[in-house]
């Protein structure tokens, strides 16, 4: 049998920050990894859309000064940024109980980042949190 092997390059990254990391919690904070803020330009702001048809939430870079531009800040020591997107939860009436990871964040052709609400899981963060599991117990 012949083999078709493809060599892996290796970088200075550690394996967890190789891909996009995106997650939104229910205050509509949405947090993203270093790579995904860099494979989107590293832009100061970002617009918001949503698709009620098809239940996905879009983050397009942009400048802080437009009008409807929301402004990004830093999250953690290893560089990700967060977004504070309350009133997308409230102008489209979207209900978030539990912090939602989205495995398969991509950039569509046109430079947005695109976050699927519905083949989004919750965190497994967040289902480990101390909080959660004092539930679990009774406490």
């Amino acid at each position: 049998m012949k083999r078709d092997w493809k060599e892996i390059p290796k970088d200075n990254k550690r394996p967890q920050w190789a891909g996009m990391y995106v997650t939104m919690n229910s205050k509509g904070t949405i947090v993203m990894n270093r790579t995904a803020d860099e494979r989107m330009g590293s832009p100061t702001a970002y617009l918001l859309f949503y698709d009620p048809n098809n239940h996905v939430i879009g983050l397009k870079p942009t400048i802080r000064q437009l009008k409807n531009a929301y402004q990004k800040m830093k999250s953690g020591r290893h560089g990700g940024q967060k977004i504070s997107a309350y009133r997308l939860l409230k102008e489209c009436d979207l209900i978030i109980k539990d912090t939602l990871e989205f495995h398969d964040a991509e950039i569509d052709l046109d430079g947005i980042l695109v976050l699927n609400l519905r083949t989004a899981k919750i965190s497994q963060r967040a289902l480990n949190h101390p909080t959660r599991r004092e539930e679990k117990i009774g406490v």
